[in-house]
């Protein structure tokens, strides 16, 4: 392995594959981040409780919703309410094909899963891949009487989407338009004749006198509940209440380039971000934390590729609602009440606070120079990403240049500019959503890859210790830096 793979002393480049090849899902991701934050001494709350007397001057804690969001923070020494909030932010999901809640077709010979896109993938990259399947499932727990939530990973290739032979399709290789409803549905074997279930001898479930919906059996093959069934040890696969379940490349993430320059995966967008605000919490948490007057928080969304706007999205209260409950605590368990100041320090602590909104961004394309403005074409390698957009797509602004430009100069970070080109279209962010919803000062940035929302993107593998050397100097300096910046 080359020396930019292993430059880093906690070889993140490695740690990142691997959190990859564990996190197929947003479900998977955060439980993975859970876990890394376990490791380091973090405490989970849970919304559905008061947080007065838990939350303490330099404890560590992390919340989640839906299992599928995640907001995790380090409480500084000397915090105290209206004073600052250094927070970066990311999203846990991907562009996907999500199975359909009706998903048993049968076409001639095959048996095919009816899938449904999720966000704005580039769909004609995922023909000819080998899919697997992973999420989470609803059991019925028969001996409790409870239903209880349980993350599943078949890790095996499953399904194929075909492309059409170019015998029989001579243009294929001048476009790129197909029927996502008829032709974008993988094959998962073969019928042989036989009625799903016939072949193991089984009978359809018994159906009570009434039944709002189809049993789950009814609506999906059989042989992938079973699939399912074994992973999670179950009697039966009647024990199946529902589920959430995703398709994804089955091709693990690597290393790639002549010097391991590259990280080959899908889901880089956004768990890139992911991965990098995670580790730097973790580094900053623990220094120089007791003379720290704010508070060091991360932030991680689901639904940002379908707009955000769900219980769990960035433009949910869940971000929101924890600032409120941190701005009422001191940290003291026994001064931890209300007074007539409380709105006043909810509001002073918004003015004072930041948000990093972190996506990856793009790198230049060599075979498409075209598309990119001429003076902004970031390269992978070259650190993290500023992005600008006068339209606002992007948060950006020269407050924020000024204080990414101090951390950076300090850190030692190059750091990159983009602004797209007149000529072409521009995605967003998270940033816009919370800074409006807010009213925090934010920046957008990321690391650069390739093929943004395609099964399979690239990015860099020297990138990711850069952005959490970055992300580090945020959490440590912010909070003495923030009242120098005068807008």
């Amino acid at each position: 392995m080359s020396s930019i793979a292993t430059s880093s002393k906690s070889n993140y480049p490695r740690e990142f594959i691997d959190f990859l090849n564990r996190s197929p899902t947003p479900y998977h991701a955060v439980h993975n981040m859970k876990l890394h934050l376990n490791k380091h001494g973090f405490q989970e709350l849970t919304e559905r409780e008061a947080w007065n007397g838990k939350v303490q001057r330099k404890g560590k804690y992390y919340v989640t919703r839906n299992n599928s969001s995640i907001v995790a923070f380090a409480v500084g020494g000397k915090w105290q309410p209206g004073n600052p909030i250094a927070i970066t932010g990311a999203h846990t999901d991907s562009p996907v094909l999500r199975i359909k809640p009706v998903s048993k077709r049968k076409t001639e010979n095959y048996e095919q899963v009816g899938v449904e896109c999720y966000g704005g993938g580039i769909w004609h990259s995922w023909f000819d891949s080998d899919l697997s399947i992973a999420g989470r499932v609803f059991v019925n727990d028969r001996k409790s009487g409870t239903f209880v939530s349980k993350l599943v990973d078949l890790n095996k290739p499953l399904l194929k989407i075909p492309t059409l032979a170019i015998h029989l399709d001579r243009e294929v290789n001048f476009k790129f338009e197909f029927n996502k409803e008829s032709q974008l549905l993988p094959i998962a074997g073969l019928t042989n004749g036989e009625t799903d279930g016939e072949a193991n001898g089984e009978e359809r479930p018994e159906q009570d006198a009434f039944s709002s919906l189809k049993a789950v059996v009814e609506r999906h093959h059989r042989s992938m509940l079973e699939l399912v069934a074994q992973q999670l040890d179950l009697s039966s696969v009647n024990d199946i209440e529902d589920f959430e379940l995703i398709l994804y490349d089955h091709a693990a993430a690597t290393f790639g380039g002549f010097h391991d320059e590259f990280i080959f995966s899908g889901r880089l967008d956004n768990l890139t971000s992911c991965f990098t605000s995670l580790h730097a919490l973790t580094l900053a948490a623990d220094t120089n934390i007791d003379g720290e007057t704010g508070i060091r928080l991360m932030a991680c969304f689901d639904h940002e590729e379908v707009g955000s706007s769900s219980a769990q999205g960035a433009d949910s209260n869940f971000l929101p609602n924890v600032l409120e409950r941190l701005s009422l605590l001191k940290g003291d368990p026994s001064s931890d009440v209300s007074d007539t100041l409380t709105k006043s320090h909810i509001l002073e602590t918004l003015a004072k606070s930041f948000f990093m909104s972190s996506d990856v961004s793009h790198a230049v394309h060599p075979n498409y120079l075209n598309k990119y403005e001429s003076q902004h074409k970031p390269i992978i390698g070259g650190g993290p990403v500023i992005k600008i957009n006068a339209n606002q797509r992007y948060m950006t602004n020269s407050p924020g240049m000024v204080l990414i430009k101090k951390l950076a100069d300090k850190a030692q970070v190059p750091l990159q500019l983009f602004v797209v080109s007149n000529c072409s279209s521009c995605g967003s962010t998270i940033g816009p959503i919370l800074a409006s919803k807010t009213g925090i000062r934010t920046l957008d940035l990321g690391n650069p890859i390739l093929s943004m929302h395609s099964i399979r993107e690239t990015g860099g593998s020297a990138d990711l210790e850069l952005q959490i050397k970055l992300f580090k100097e945020f959490f440590e300096q912010y909070s003495s830096l923030e009242s120098n910046i005068i807008v």
